[in-house]
């Protein structure tokens, strides 16, 4: 069936669900298939909880059924992308074709996606990535709930192989990119960091052959020279210039120290251009200084498109972090720096530098297995048990099969195979009055600690 015609029974609903138990009725359902799991088996029951039409693969026993409401295709998750592309294309915003912001980055691309919403929500009604919705499924979702009230879209890419930000790409159409940093993450997928920054510098690729625009950290060295090697230009004087350069030095911004009082990150910024004298005093309600090129990247978006210095930083003071993602909580006994949604060696180097300079009388760190490294694995697991425990924290406990490989006898050092081990030891030993960074990779769970915490 051509896209235009599977395009024209979509506007009937207006919505799209990959999942039974989120219908309400009217949507159009397409019945994805994984490795464990296959969407099809229940496209006749989506039409029977009230969908309008279900999306299912031709060599399906669903698509045996005569029911007219099934839509017959080769591939239901191409035939998803393609549709959002097609949804992409057709959407105009005051008699132009939507503006779309792409971003990607090794860390903290789901905070900076979060920061960039806020801001940019100041002026404009913004339809972004719900979460960390950012692969070859996520992205044609997010894409298909732009409406008729969008006025911008923020995409968020996530990658784990060479290609993947070509296919995000090819499907979203961005106009702008940012990637906010390249590390070592996914290295068993990409192969090196050499392929972490062929792979990201796929979004550059896009935007250079296309002549749009870049968000670029122009103190980051490796960003700088992933976009000098693709010819991308920031001297302002040129009138094809493809680079819109902020960060922290370049802005001549200050981070804040922090301590027991002030705990969240603070960044000092000049007012720009110096219509006025001084500066401007940011304070979140993030934690760690790794987050400033997060909050300098959403100001610099913010004032591409017009939001003042003011309001962006009164956007970026009001958000709250959730999801495990750079959060403190106090408890009634502890207080907890939760960083547990992912780690690598990058945001592993980073979250251990940020809580050295946490003032407290006692430090512990709680560290997961960083998953998904390869032959790196064993080297990149022991540096981190060589930085934690030169740091001087009170104890340093590590949970995972990849660090309990690379263990290392230490007074202040104890390995967990999992994280409820962990837990059931905290139990019976509980901690009080002290301050915990609990940092991991998804996969080791870390916040199954915190209800001992």
């Amino acid at each position: 069936m051509e896209i235009i015609s599977i395009y024209n029974k979509f506007k009937e609903c207006g919505v799209v669900t990959t999942d039974t138990r989120t219908l309400k009725g009217g949507e159009m359902f397409f019945a994805l298939k994984g490795e464990n799991f296959d969407g099809n088996e229940y496209a006749l029951k989506a039409l029977e909880l009230g969908a309008r039409y279900a999306v299912v693969n031709k060599s399906s026993a669903a698509a045996s059924s005569d029911d007219p409401r099934l839509v017959k295709v080769d591939d239901t998750l191409k035939t998803l992308q393609d549709l959002a592309r097609w949804h992409r294309s057709m959407t105009i915003v005051d008699g132009k074709p939507l503006t779309v912001i792409a971003l990607t980055g090794t860390n903290g691309k789901t905070t900076t996606k979060e920061l960039i919403r806020e801001v940019l929500s100041v002026k404009y009604r913004v339809t972004a990535t719900e979460g960390n919705l950012n692969n070859s499924i996520g992205v044609p979702l997010t894409l298909l709930k732009i409406n008729q009230d969008t006025q911008l879209a923020v995409v968020e890419m996530g990658a784990s192989h060479p290609g993947d930000i070509k296919e995000l790409v090819d499907i979203a159409l961005p106009n702008y990119g940012l990637i906010t940093n390249v590390g070592k993450a996914h290295l068993l997928g990409f192969g090196s960091f050499e392929g972490v920054k062929k792979t990201k510098g796929e979004l550059y690729d896009y935007l250079r052959r296309t002549s749009d625009k870049v968000f670029i950290n122009a103190d980051n060295p490796h960003l700088c020279q992933m976009a000098s090697e693709r010819n991308l230009q920031s001297d302002p004087e040129r009138p094809y210039s493809l680079l819109i350069p902020y960060g922290l030095e370049y802005q001549g911004a200050e981070v804040l120290p922090s301590s027991a009082e002030e705990p969240f990150l603070r960044i000092r910024v000049p007012v720009i251009p110096s219509v006025v004298e001084g500066s401007l005093l940011i304070r979140t309600n993030l934690v760690g200084s790794y987050n400033a090129d997060n909050v300098m990247a959403a100001i610099a978006v913010g004032a591409q498109f017009g939001v003042s210095l003011e309001d962006a930083v009164r956007a970026i003071e009001a958000y709250v972090p959730s999801n495990n993602r750079s959060q403190m909580t106090r408890t009634e006994h502890n207080t907890l720096i939760v960083d547990a949604y992912n780690a690598n060696p990058t945001s592993m180097a980073a979250a251990l530098e940020n809580f050295s300079n946490v003032s407290a009388d006692c430090r512990i760190a709680m560290l997961g297995d960083m998953l998904e490294l390869g032959e790196d694995s064993a080297a990149e697991h022991k540096a981190v048990i060589e930085s934690a425990l030169s740091r001087g924290f009170c104890k340093v406990f590590f949970v995972g099969k990849e660090f309990a490989s690379v263990s290392v006898a230490s007074d202040n050092a104890m390995f967990f195979q999992t994280s409820d081990e962990l837990a059931d030891y905290l139990k019976a030993n509980p901690v009080h009055g002290t301050t915990i960074l609990i940092k991991g990779s998804r996969g080791t769970r870390m916040e199954k600690v915190i209800p001992m915490l």
